[in-house]
């Protein structure tokens, strides 16, 4: 749009001509001429909204504002990217921003830091993106030699950072939220952003924590930025993965500490080494070539010393374990943390068996069929296999298949082969007197594979052998509590029905049981214990005068007791019963010590079957 000035008919007026003379009155440091300028345009033009003029516009006015005092203001209207902007405008903001940012007490005001952060890193960024020299140049009236350019870059950077500086430590602020770090982030990467500031911004608005920690990382300050983090997470177990800011912080962390891990390899400190580069790829990091030669070559070298004095096979086995980790398919750390376990598991076998054959284990892990892990095993096995024979043995149960396996590897052990034989005769017993014969008679098949035993009288085959099974087991248990004694008597049943050519084989043996049982029962339980025994039909009347007197006498006991209680029906049938069983005693049995010998089993259905 175009407009006739007034006084000249030839003179026409743009907004980029008011913007351009706005800027040169600037530079002239006629600000009284600027802003009526500036007025002028936005009245009969409005405020440019397109680049560049934006850009200068916007400039412009943040530097009034800043000679004003007025940094809410400057801080608003400041570019982000001040492109296009005349240098000397830009300057002299800049100045302005950095002055203010110096005086004592006002260097916390609004976003000041932001201004003399950006516009600085613009005017002194290497490549001269705002003629910066130029600028120089001009003022100077001649051109600036190279050599006092740079000087001067280095002159103004160092003042801006040291100032910078300067205000963090006063401030006690770390490299993650320090000014300082912020500028020099700018200076490589234009990582501000005005529109990210908020008008009350700190030192943490003008980059955020990611940024910080990855500009640490990639121009070689990991080690500053893990003190950092380190000191504001002192936790034991590292940062909770619950705060904010955990997982932007998660990478440049893991890269952090992947890169000191190898500067540990360099320095020849392995387990330091292998516990970075652990941490680091627990953190999501992987190992790149020279991380991973420098994995092998602390796992190569880890708890040894160069004089083999003070080696540690401890670090040197948690070391390789880390390193194997590490590198899963590395054959030659495979091979040299197998050898470790095995050369420290046979060292601990007498003074720590339990470690010792935890080595030999993770050995067979790590490298399946080693043949010395596997020799070491076997020993361990065979000296508990001599600890159960002779009865001494106090650990856990052994496996069968272990024992099958190491006599698959030594046919002629004869421990393995005489434990084998006891464990299929234990099965065969307890599965007989769970009722379950095919079970039983195939365990007694598969002893007989490992040794006959030294006794065999219950009669020909399998069954013979399992009833003698049965018999041993009754005569080795206990008889000091209930279930000893119940345990008994139903061995002894069962061992009778497997030998039904020889009915009175194990009789003796099993009226015996049933006596002391019922004894046991009359003595510490109530009369229906011992009908109840009675009434299994393990013992017919008749044949044991002791044990009829017993029976007899709960039934009596228990009419009385039914008596008081007002059941007069059961009480007669109760008194019955102990007349039908008293009936079948010996004469003068209990007179004259005890009846005669026992005689044959018969079955009295008018009496024992009938009795309830």
């Amino acid at each position: 749009m175009l407009m006739e000035e007034t006084g000249g008919a030839d003179r026409t007026i743009t907004a980029d001509s008011l913007l351009d003379a706005a800027e040169q009155a600037f530079l002239r440091a006629e600000f009284d001429v600027v802003r009526p300028l500036l007025q002028r345009l936005r009245t009969e033009f409005g405020a440019p909204d397109a680049f560049p003029a934006a850009v200068r516009y916007d400039t412009l006015l943040a530097a009034l504002a800043g000679r004003a005092g007025n940094w809410p203001e400057a801080v608003r209207r400041c570019p982000d990217e001040p492109a296009r902007a005349k240098t000397g405008v830009v300057h002299s903001l800049a100045v302005s921003a950095l002055r203010e940012l110096a005086r004592e007490g006002r260097h916390t005001d609004t976003g000041v830091a932001a201004i003399v952060v950006v516009l600085w890193a613009y005017l002194l960024h290497e490549e001269d993106r705002g003629d910066f020299r130029a600028l120089l140049t001009e003022r100077r009236g001649a051109p600036v030699p190279d050599a006092l350019w740079e000087q001067g870059l280095g002159q103004l950077r160092a003042r801006v950072a040291d100032l910078l500086h300067a205000l963090d430590v006063r401030a006690g602020r770390d490299v993650l939220s320090a000014w300082s770090t912020a500028w020099e982030a700018e200076c490589k990467d234009d990582t501000v952003i005005f529109a990210d500031v908020p008008t009350d911004a700190g030192p943490h608005a003008l980059i955020s924590l990611e940024e910080a920690a990855w500009y640490l990382v990639d121009y070689r300050r990991g080690a500053e930025f893990l003190t950092a983090y380190e000191a504001r997470h002192p936790e034991a177990d590292g940062w909770p993965a619950d705060l904010p800011g955990h997982d932007a912080l998660t990478a440049p962390l893991a890269r952090a500490i992947a890169n000191r891990g190898r500067e540990w390899a360099l320095a020849r400190e392995w387990s330091e080494a292998l516990a970075d580069l652990d941490t680091a790829v627990s953190l999501g990091h992987t190992l790149v070539a020279n991380e991973r030669a420098a994995v092998r070559e602390a796992g190569k070298n880890v708890g040894r010393s160069r004089t083999g004095l003070g080696d540690s096979p401890v670090v040197r086995i948690a070391g390789l374990e880390q390193a194997h980790r590490l590198l899963p398919g590395d054959a030659t750390l495979a091979a040299e943390l197998t050898a470790v376990l095995v050369a420290e598991g046979q060292r601990r076998a007498l003074s720590d068996p339990a470690r010792s054959r935890s080595h030999f284990v993770r050995a067979l892990e790590v490298t399946v069929g080693d043949p010395g892990a596997r020799a070491g095993l076997d020993r361990h096995l065979r000296a508990d296999l001599v600890k159960v024979l002779d009865g001494t043995y106090t650990g856990g149960e052994l496996s069968v298949d272990e024992v099958l396996d190491l006599l698959a590897r030594e046919p002629d052990c004869a421990e393995a082969r005489s434990w084998l034989g006891d464990h299929y005769r234990d099965r065969a017993v307890a599965a007989a007197a769970r009722g379950r014969r095919d079970e039983a008679l195939s365990a007694v098949r598969e002893s007989l594979r490992y040794g006959e035993p030294p006794w065999s009288h219950g009669g020909p085959g399998v069954d013979g052998l399992l009833s003698d099974l049965l018999v041993v087991a009754a005569r080795r248990s206990g008889s000091g509590t209930r279930a000893d004694l119940e345990r008994r008597v139903e061995l002894l049943h069962t061992a009778s029905a497997f030998t039904p050519w020889r009915p009175d084989h194990f009789g003796e043996d099993l009226e015996t049981a049933l006596l002391h049982l019922a004894e046991h029962l009359e003595a510490t339980g109530t009369p229906t214990d011992v009908i109840e025994l009675f009434l299994r039909d393990r013992m017919q009347t008749g044949i044991s005068a002791r044990f009829d007197q017993i029976v007899e006498a709960a039934y009596l006991n228990r009419a009385r007791a039914r008596e008081r209680a007002g059941d007069p029906g059961g009480a007669l049938r109760d008194h019955a019963c102990a007349k039908r069983v008293g009936a079948g005693l010996p004469a003068q049995g209990l007179l004259f010590g005890p009846g005669p010998a026992p005689r044959s089993p018969r079955r009295a259905p008018d009496e024992q079957d009938t009795l309830f």
